[in-house]
């Protein structure tokens, strides 16, 4: 069950109304830069993670 035209036209109507026309593209503009930095942290290997040694290792 997702969101009808009329939901999402009464919900970005709402935001409108409470951030005024000015915030509104800044916001936005945010939401996707962060989303773009959340997508781009989730692709990126493993391998730029720090490599911790185990405890067994460090004994030898």
């Amino acid at each position: 069950m997702g969101f009808g035209h009329w939901e999402i036209i009464l919900i970005v109507f709402v935001v409108l109304l409470l951030f005024g026309g000015k915030k509104f593209p800044e916001m936005a503009k945010g939401l996707g830069k962060g989303l773009r930095e959340f997508k781009k942290s989730v692709k990126e290997p493993e391998a730029e993670k720090p490599q911790v040694e185990s405890t067994e290792q460090k004994k030898k």
